[in-house]
């Protein structure tokens, strides 16, 4: 099955924590702080695999998180590096954040991006060591990893794009001029997904032809097939426009050419701006001469080069070939989408953004600035409870809690700790 957009949620690994430890060997009656800091937490990595085609593997599976750093221990020893996770995407993947749509990075190449960076390692109490304080007892808590939501979408690196109505030869046409083998036959959308071929018109010369399945009006609003494939035009350098000039089913091809014409300036002007070649295939078959160089004069004018072909025979198939290699020639390289993402900034909280509430004699403290804090204090240890208590009196806390009536004995509750205020 071909997928060409998934949705998923990556997650970078955690640093570990910090250690709290004291040396202890035989004989030596202080040996002092020894705790090691915890490891980096694993970023999550994109890589370009060129043997991928299809965005199929993330259809089952959602979400992605690198491991966390490990734990300090004693001895001053740092805990291990969390494993780098690596997520293999197809050639030409575009990557967007799923909030706010921007591209976060168009992986066209073989060069690996870091799209999620791991949480850096908690500091050991080591590092917390003074010369009034000889014994510090709380560590660093290891830094979040970061967290995204994104979109993943394959537009492929084609240099031509074949497009058209459906059933007017554009499959067949792509099997003459290379190798690729998509399926034919005398019905509407045939072509369920795009397919590519390697186009080779001399010794050094060659180019990527991509059969787009067919557009039909209102594409850009979602009718058909076209609307979901559409993407899929967006790099190539230069379109073939196939039409269908033999009249066997009733169709004006001037008014299928404007058709296909409308629909890519509905969908991005950008794109119905660049080079065509018009193809008038089935020639061989066409019944209605007048029709033919009716449309043949209307193309002319519009400036477009005009080739009748025959794809069931190869009729005029080499010299389109050609001509679009000599194009392409005089074209800029394929399109890559330049970033628009702006990270948002980390909260890491103040204590101006801490939610008070009051329930009778109990006080309910509650924010990110003092959820990490208590990541940081051994609530076990006196030594660590006293720097919690001044923490909190140098940040404001208190005051602020005074100023909304607490009295001594009120409970004050943080999360999963409960104490009585004193003032």
């Amino acid at each position: 099955m071909f997928v060409d957009k998934a949705e998923i949620s990556v997650k970078a690994g955690n640093g570990g924590n910090g250690a709290v430890s004291f040396h202890r060997e035989k004989y030596i009656s202080a040996g002092g702080p020894d705790g090691g800091d915890g490891g980096r937490g694993g970023n999550i990595i994109l890589s370009v695999d060129t043997n991928m085609s299809t965005l199929m593997d993330f259809r089952y599976k959602k979400k992605y998180v690198a491991p966390n750093g490990v734990d300090g221990s004693g001895k001053n020893k740092s805990g291990k590096d969390g494993k780098d996770l690596t997520i293999r995407v197809p050639d030409g993947t575009v990557i967007r954040d799923k909030e706010s749509g921007a591209i976060i990075v168009d992986m066209s190449g073989t060069q690996s991006f870091k799209l999620a960076r791991g949480g850096n390692g908690g500091w050991g109490n080591t590092h917390f060591a003074t010369p009034t304080r000889q014994a510090p007892r709380f560590s660093k808590a290891g830094l979040l990893g970061e967290e995204l939501s994104i979109i993943l979408e394959l537009k492929l690196l084609a240099d031509v794009g074949l497009i058209g109505f459906p059933n007017v030869g554009k499959s067949t046409l792509l099997s003459v001029v290379s190798k690729a083998t998509p399926k034919i036959a005398d019905y509407h959308f045939t072509t369920l997904f795009p397919n590519l071929g390697v186009v080779y018109v001399g010794e050094d010369s060659s180019f990527v032809l991509a059969d787009i399945p067919g557009i039909i009006e209102g594409a850009s609003d979602g009718a058909g097939l076209g609307h979901d494939f559409l993407r899929h035009i967006d790099r190539c350098r230069l379109f073939i426009h196939v039409v269908d000039v033999s009249g066997s089913e009733g169709r004006d091809p001037i008014a299928d050419f404007e058709t296909i014409n409308s629909e890519l300036s509905k969908y991005n002007p950008e794109v119905a701006a660049r080079q065509q070649l018009v193809a008038a295939n089935k020639c061989d078959i066409a019944y209605d001469e007048e029709l033919l160089e009716r449309f043949c004069e209307y193309v002319t004018k519009q400036g477009h080069k005009l080739f009748k072909i025959s794809a069931a025979t190869t009729k005029g198939v080499t010299e389109l070939a050609n001509a679009a290699a000599a194009e392409l020639s005089k074209l800029p390289p394929i399109k890559r989408f330049e970033p628009d993402y702006v990270p948002k900034q980390k909260m890491k909280g103040s204590p101006e953004e801490l939610v008070i509430e009051n329930f009778d004699d109990v006080w309910s403290i509650e924010g990110e600035w003092i959820e990490r804090l208590m990541q940081n204090v051994n609530f076990e240890d006196y030594e660590s409870r006293m720097f919690f208590n001044r923490v909190l009196h140098n940040a404001g806390v208190y005051k602020r809690l005074q100023e909304m009536g607490i009295r001594d004995g009120d409970t004050l509750s943080i999360y999963n700790l409960e104490f009585d205020y004193e003032s």
